[in-house]
């Protein structure tokens, strides 16, 4: 069993910081639109987006995990277990109405919420510790709340156990290549046929047309982390106002340590992806080091691309407002990941009137293996009354 000791002094502790320095700015939004792959205009063409409910360009539900340090994950890495690395293990998420903008100014409290430890297959004695998130914009309004899981695990312990048929990336013939394209053109169109109209019909037991993702590469992963604003020099605020945080001391291998004295001199070896806990994702060597059979994707564009994919299919009118989702396993260099979702229950808030669509998610690589789980409930628009944000 691993000593999770240090682990209970931080159940319910109150922590500030991590928070981006500046206001959002609209090549923000449409940077993570970019590297999320989502092409929902609404998010980078200003002439649709002038069109929509909104007057202009808005984030995407997903865009919230991108306005702290870490995606929303650092309450969950409190306490010290060394010789552990982290993966994500998951995401539920409450969303409370105000869409981000240009503009915004994002402010965060976070919190380990709990805790539990687990025998696996995948790395022996492992952590499943969980921390909230909420975010709030500069008026006060709560944007979202965030429940992230993280996985955290004996490294050495990991290693041992990855299988050498899974270290090389699968080939992909150019028709494979050709078809995979016509198929992500026919998920795009599926939304952007909707146009600014709004969903008003939704039946239990309709399928959400398949998206596809990849092939996953060690380019696709370095411009998913390159979106993320908390990887921008100088872009984060570290003053955590008399609280504290262990998750930069939370155990990491030396080789994925930053290196914080060198840093005030070359940012850089703060950045995590050169040196640090997130060179797993993009330099094999390391992805082997912590357990990974080669480069793999992050959780926070796992769980983007699930919000992304049922925010699509409803539109501009629908409000996202609660998702739940498991994550089982990484998206690796090389593979394709499908997102497929179908509506399991239609109902009716009473507040507002309007249906309420759970979309169960599934997302899964071309050999069928699950890698992500859960639901996601919607906000339809009514017919005929306005809808705020």
């Amino acid at each position: 069993m691993l000593d999770t000791s240090d682990l209970d002094r931080w159940i319910g502790v109150p922590l500030t910081g991590g928070d981006i320095v500046e206001d959002i700015h609209v090549n923000d939004i449409r940077r993570w639109a970019q590297a999320m792959q989502n092409p929902y205009p609404l998010h980078h063409d200003r002439a649709w987006a002038r069109e929509s409910r909104f007057g202009d360009i808005v984030s995407s539900p997903s865009f919230t995990v991108n306005t702290t340090w870490g995606h929303g994950a650092e309450p969950s890495i409190q306490g010290v277990v060394p010789g552990t690395h982290m993966l994500f293990g998951g995401d539920e998420w409450w969303f409370h109405g105000p869409r981000i903008r240009p503009g915004d100014v994002i402010r965060c409290e976070k919190m380990l919420f709990d805790y539990t430890q687990k025998e696996t297959k995948f790395a022996g004695p492992t952590i499943f510790s969980r921390g909230d998130t909420t975010y709030a914009n500069q008026a006060g309004q709560i944007v979202a709340k965030q429940r992230s899981t993280s996985i955290r695990y004996l490294a050495e312990e990991a290693a041992k156990r990855i299988r050498e048929e899974d270290t090389v990336d699968p080939e992909w013939s150019d028709e494979d290549l050709y078809q995979l394209e016509e198929e992500k053109m026919d998920y795009y169109k599926s939304f952007l046929d909707l146009g600014h109209d709004r969903r008003l019909i939704a039946k239990k037991g309709e399928k959400i047309a398949r998206r596809p993702i990849g092939p996953h590469t060690i380019q696709s992963f370095t411009t998913e982390w390159r979106s993320c604003l908390f990887t921008v020099w100088g872009a984060t605020n570290y003053d955590y106002e008399g609280t504290e945080s262990t998750t930069e001391t939370a155990g990491w291998l030396p080789e994925m340590t930053k290196d914080f004295e060198g840093g005030k001199v070359d940012p850089a070896r703060t950045d995590g992806l050169y040196l640090g806990p997130s060179r797993g994702h993009t330099i094999p060597r390391y992805a082997k080091l912590i357990g990974m059979p080669r480069g793999y994707g992050y959780g926070a564009s796992m769980g983007a691309w699930v919000l992304d994919y049922v925010s699509n299919w409803g539109g501009e009118w629908t409000d996202l407002k609660h998702s739940d989702m498991k994550f089982r396993a990484p998206a690796l260099t090389g593979d394709v990941t499908y997102l497929d979702g179908e509506i399991t229950a239609v109902e009716y808030e009473r507040k507002s009137g309007r249906p309420l669509a759970t979309v169960q998610v599934s997302m899964t690589n071309q050999l069928g293996a699950v890698l992500a789980v859960g639901d996601v409930t919607a906000l339809l628009p009514s017919e005929t009354a306005p809808e705020s944000e």
